[in-house]
Formats: C-alpha cells, sequence, structure tokens
C-alpha cells in the first residue's frame, strides 16, 4: 500500500508528486494564460468573463497588450522571482505557434530548469505537441471530458496523449473531483495508470462567476459560507486517493484543495511579488498585501501643496497617474487627516494586492 502523504491546506498525495506542484506551493510559478480559446466546452470551466472565449493573453493579472508584448512576461516573471510557468487558456494548443514562442523565451532569459507546464483539452493540434517539447516543454497536463473518463478508449484525445508519451515530457491528468462520479475517477486512474501516465491531479471542484448557473442547475452547492468550493468534492477525492493507495500504482495522485490555492499558491506568489514592487510609503501585510494612504484629489499640484505644508519628504508621497489620487505613507496620512478633512478632503487607508491589476480589498475611511 501506498503511503498518503498530508501536505498544505487539506491538500493530499501520494509519490510521486509534480515539480510543478511543488514550485506553485512555493508561489514561484508564474501562471501564463496564452488565450481564452478553447475547443472543449466544461460545464464547470471557472474562467472569468473578461477571458473566457477571449483571445487575450495574461502574466498572472497582467494583461498583454499584444502578443509581441513579452516584456511583461519577462517582467512578472522577475518580480515573482518565478522558478517556473504554468501555461494555461483556453487551451494552448489553439495557438500553438505563440505557445511554443513562448516556452523558448522563458527557457531563454531563465535558463533550463525553470519548469514549464501546460494544460489542454487536447482535442485540436496535438499533432504539435513534439514542437512544444522541443521548445522546452517539461510536464503537459491533459484535461479529459468527464464523458470519456469511464472509457478512455473511445477519447478523442487519446492519440494526443499517445503521442506525449512518446516525448521527453512528463505526462499527466488534471481533472475536477466531481462529486457522484467516483467510478468514472476511479476507471480513469487506472487507465492512466496503465498508460504510464506519471501523475493525476485531482482539484476540488469551485463555483465561480461564470460557472454557478450550471452547477446550481446540476444540484451542486458550496460547502460553507465564505468557501467557493463545491460540497462533497473534498470528500470524493480523498476517499478516492484512499482506495487508490491500497492498489499500489505507479502513478502518483495528488488532491489540490480550493484553500490550498487560495492561502498557499496566490498568497505566496502575492508575497514574492510585493517584496520587489512595494514603494518606500507602501507597508506590506503578513498577507502581502500593500497597505498605503490615499487622498482622493485628482489634481497634481495639490501634492506639491502638501508637500510643502507637512515637509513630507519626496519619497513617502506621489501622484498616481492611473488611479488620479494622491498615495502616501499611512503613517503620515494618519498624522494630518484630521487637518485635511476641515477642507472637506477625504483621506483613506487602503489595502491592495500588489499585482498588475492592483485589486482592492479594503477601505477605511480617516476622520
Amino acid at each position: 500500500m501506498k503511503k498518503i502523504k498530508k501536505w498544505l491546506k487539506g491538500s493530499i498525495y501520494t509519490e510521486p508528486l509534480s515539480s510543478g506542484c511543488k514550485l506553485c506551493a512555493k508561489g514561484s510559478k508564474l501562471v501564463l494564460l496564452v488565450t481564452g480559446l478553447c475547443p472543449a466546452s466544461c460545464f464547470y470551466c471557472p474562467l472569468s468573463e473578461k477571458k473566457k472565449g477571449k483571445d487575450v493573453i495574461y502574466a498572472d493579472e497582467w494583461k498583454l497588450e499584444n502578443e509581441r508584448d513579452t516584456d511583461k512576461i519577462l517582467k512578472e516573471a522577475e518580480l515573482i522571482e518565478a522558478e517556473g510557468a504554468g501555461i494555461t487558456g483556453g487551451d494552448p494548443l489553439i495557438v500553438w505557434k505563440r505557445t511554443r514562442d513562448y516556452i523558448s523565451l522563458l527557457k531563454e532569459n531563465f535558463g533550463e530548469d525553470f519548469h514549464i507546464h501546460l494544460y489542454t483539452s487536447g482535442f485540436k493540434e496535438f499533432e504539435h505537441i513534439p514542437d512544444l517539447v522541443s521548445a522546452g516543454l517539461d510536464e503537459i497536463r491533459f484535461h479529459p471530458m468527464p464523458i470519456y473518463w469511464k472509457d478512455m478508449e473511445r477519447s478523442p484525445i487519446k492519440k494526443a496523449i499517445e503521442i506525449s508519451l512518446g516525448e521527453d515530457v512528463d505526462v499527466a491528468i488534471e481533472i475536477p473531483a466531481i462529486p457522484g462520479m467516483r467510478e468514472e475517477i476511479v476507471d480513469l486512474i487506472r487507465w492512466s495508470d496503465e498508460r504510464g501516465i506519471r501523475w493525476i491531479n485531482l482539484n476540488e471542484l469551485e463555483f465561480s462567476e461564470t460557472n454557478a448557473e450550471k452547477l446550481i442547475e446540476r444540484g451542486f452547492d458550496v460547502k460553507d459560507e465564505i468557501s467557493a468550493a463545491v460540497l462533497g468534492s473534498e470528500e470524493e477525492a480523498i476517499s478516492i486517493i484512499e482506495e487508490m493507495a491500497k492498489e499500489n500504482l505507479s502513478l502518483g495522485i495528488h488532491y489540490c484543495s480550493s484553500s490550498f490555492k487560495d492561502a498557499i499558491q496566490l498568497r505566496n506568489r502575492i508575497k514574492r511579488r510585493a517584496k520587489n514592487v512595494a514603494k518606500p510609503f507602501e507597508i506590506i501585510s503578513d498577507e502581502g498585501l500593500l497597505i498605503k494612504g490615499v487622498i482622493e484629489v485628482e489634481s497634481k499640484s495639490f501634492l506639491d501643496m502638501l508637500r510643502r505644508r507637512y515637509e513630507i519628504p519626496e519619497d513617502l508621497i506621489r501622484f498616481d497617474l492611473e488611479k488620479r489620487r494622491v498615495e502616501i505613507a499611512p503613517w503620515i496620512l494618519e498624522e494630518i487627516a484630521d487637518d485635511l478633512a476641515k477642507e472637506k478632503i477625504k483621506c483613506y487607508i487602503v489595502e491592495e494586492y500588489p499585482t498588475a491589476d492592483r485589486l482592492e480589498v479594503e477601505r477605511i475611511l480617516l476622520s
């Protein structure tokens, strides 16, 4: 019987475990979405409206202007001190030339040890998988449609998997742990083991803005009030791994929890980025968020007045042209907020992600 190893935030696995998963846990994997286009139509697809079905490119949260805007890819990788990249979509094979070029770009700039894995439905352009491997792809993760889990011999992606198994690349399967599909998942795992696939990742099924309606239609519910995870998904995955461990299969099985993605993968990635982008007037929280003072005024001349009136050092205040506001050290703003309130000027302590989109998560009004 294989040993089941407990990991972070409820995740468990049996050996072997993908190098890609280990790097994700460190927050050192760049998430490179090369397109939102996909030939599959999975009812549980969580991709957001701004990406789903659109030929867009994102390096983490940083949107590229076009496919030649590669400086952002390299810059984002540097800012998070990336040790690898996960290429996703949509389906990266749909734009296989773009995907190949990005693999080459990353390998050329960060070296052969920079681990790159890729997710694909495997429906189209799979004959170009050898081109991606030649460019430096280290691991390919297939996502077969649920209707084929019980009989992969009928699957339209069987040929794509066979091609990959003949290449110098780690071949994996990654699917959501859908409650009620235990038998199908077990059959898929056994088939994968017989074919020499290295590991299977079972992800906790989650609600998103784009899949919620279809999940509800199928009778799924959230497991608690603070989670987007589907009730029963985790229990299904853990039970399957416990059963498969008894069969002593060669492949590894990894259950990746929803909280692992949020509390470990994302948190560690933004902490890595925060220490490289934080300005002298910003405080990095324990969660990796940036805390700053914000004064809602649209005139840049107001900044000069503030600096003179309160003798504020240049590096502790700036005018944000993008958001049209003054940003200032929070400890300084707390001292002058009462004074500014007399002039009907609104001051806030703001907490936001250190990501390219600078998503604001909290705003506290002073005075």
